[in-house]
């Protein structure tokens, strides 16, 4: 039996179910109401208990007959969805226009803010698919709708910047642009969602509300989704899910965990100042070379000596600039990192103390230190941490897609995400893809310039998306109908 025909099955089962149900609530509704008629016919006067009796049987049959159409797809069709939603997305003319999507993308990449192409690529796609959008939100961001247009609201995000370092992998579509290349994986992220949203267009009957399309600029460091919130896109929104690939893990799996997922992070840099002069008459100078390996040695100390072992953080310095000749002591060294932790209280304790070290370290060597943590330009992350309701979601809609067993879960990890911007003001869930196949040899990580995209993977990505939506908007109907909300008027 073709799956189209078991959903199709599943569905009429279902709406018989509840006629039947509809049916039994009407007879014991009428059975009452004929009781009730005969007292007044026959000019008894109703009792209390036929008082009592109508009200409970009105309060009892009250939520039947307002059943949500949510609520008609509670077994078989729910989980029937994700499944139907991959083979549609595995579709040779789905498939290959993803590909090609992805690949336009990796050609051309574009840094933070900068992704004007990217962005006219994702609206001349949604204008073909029929979707409106607003343009531009955070400079290059885009946002589209799929559904009613009303209540309730569900997010779905794609980042979209690329990175500043040249790519190494010699193939056709290799990044067209000197010194810029997508390492990782924001072409894919951008391709899977405009997947999701043919998936969710083809299949609009299913949206019990409305679909929110992210597409977000300056992931990297630019903290894009800290402007796109304050530009109001999540307003009303109820949830939002976000994804992001991982050569590490299979094809067909996924991965992440409740709670604390991936830490919050920081960066600093540091110009210490002293006196430059001739190497072999240091006497003469006050060398900042000298006084910035102080520096890192002691900022090493703040998480094996000060941090407790138990609440993860990390220091690095990353960054050391200073002298251009074998024979000169220069007269500043410049140094930089990142630093990381899961907690707020941790993370800006780590900032202190970063600040503190370092010119007091410098200052034990006569030196003086600057110290910019770029809070404007690189705005702080906070943790990306895991909503426990959204988990048990996540785990039954992959689980129905690709099975429980392929849906992992994972140990946090130190590195950081700007989804995390979304989650201070909603819950919100981020989980890896698979996309590692053996056959085709071992996957670079991310960030490296020989980095690449298993394309197999964006099917997968492209269902979960849509299939984690729709499937919250059927579960999650909200129980009180909202009253003087502002809606998305895009529709």
């Amino acid at each position: 039996m073709s799956r189209p025909f078991q959903f199709m099955l599943s569905t009429t089962k279902l709406h018989l179910s509840l006629s039947l149900s509809f049916s039994l609530s009407l007879s014991l509704f009428s059975v009452s109401a004929i009781n009730i008629s005969s007292n007044l016919s026959s000019r008894k006067k109703m009792s209390s208990f036929d008082w009592v009796f109508l009200i409970s049987t009105l309060l009892l049959l009250g939520p039947i007959l307002t059943f949500s159409d949510s609520s008609s797809l509670s077994s078989d069709g729910l989980s029937e969805i994700p499944s139907n939603f991959l083979n549609f997305a595995k579709k040779s003319e789905v498939f290959d226009w993803m590909v090609s999507i992805r690949r336009k993308i990796h050609e051309n990449p574009e840094l933070g803010y900068e992704e004007f192409e990217t962005s006219k690529l994702i609206r001349a796609e949604l204008d073909n698919m029929g979707i409106p959008y607003k343009y531009p939100i955070a400079v290059t961001g885009v946002l589209g709708f799929i559904g009613s247009g009303k209540p309730p609201f569900v997010a779905i995000r794609a980042d979209m910047d690329a990175l500043p370092m040249q790519e190494m992998v010699e193939w056709e579509h290799k990044s067209k642009i000197p010194g810029k290349m997508h390492a990782c994986g924001h072409d894919a992220h951008v391709s899977m969602l405009l997947g999701a949203a043919k998936v969710l267009q083809e299949h609009h009957e299913l949206i019990q509300g409305t679909v929110v399309l992210v597409f977000q600029p300056a992931e990297e460091g630019g903290g894009g989704a800290k402007k796109m919130v304050e530009a109001g896109i999540l307003e009303n929104v109820e949830a939002i899910f976000g994804l992001h690939v991982a050569p590490e893990f299979p094809i067909g799996e996924v991965a992440s965990r409740p709670g604390p997922l991936l830490a919050g992070s920081g960066f600093f840099e540091a110009v210490i100042s002293g006196k430059g002069g001739h190497a072999a008459i240091p006497q003469h100078s006050i060398d900042p070379i000298l006084a910035a390996s102080n520096v890192i040695v002691s900022l090493q100390h703040l998480v094996s000596r000060e941090a407790d072992p138990l609440d993860s953080q990390v220091v690095t310095v990353a960054k050391f600039q200073g002298g251009g000749a074998f024979n000169v002591i220069p007269d500043s060294v410049t140094i930089g990192g990142t630093f990381r932790a899961f907690t707020k209280e941790s993370f800006m304790q780590l900032k202190q103390r970063i600040e503190e070290v370092i010119t007091g370290q410098a200052a034990v060597q006569r030196c003086n230190a600057t110290v910019n943590f770029f809070a404007k330009e690189k705005p702080f992350f906070p943790a990306t941490i895991n909503e426990k309701g959204l988990h048990k979601h996540f785990r039954n809609v992959a689980g129905d897609m690709i099975g429980i067993v392929n849906t992992k879960d994972m140990q946090p990890l130190m590195g950081s995400e700007d989804f995390s911007f979304y989650q201070e003001m909603i819950p919100g869930y981020f989980f890896f893809l698979g996309m590692k196949d053996e056959t085709n040899g071992k996957l670079p990580s991310v960030h490296s310039p020989y980095f690449r995209i298993n394309e197999d993977a964006l099917p997968y990505g492209a269902a979960l998306h849509a299939s984690l939506a729709v499937r919250y908007l059927l579960e999650f109907q909200p129980k009180v109908p909202l009253v003087n909300e502002k809606y998305h008027d895009e529709l």
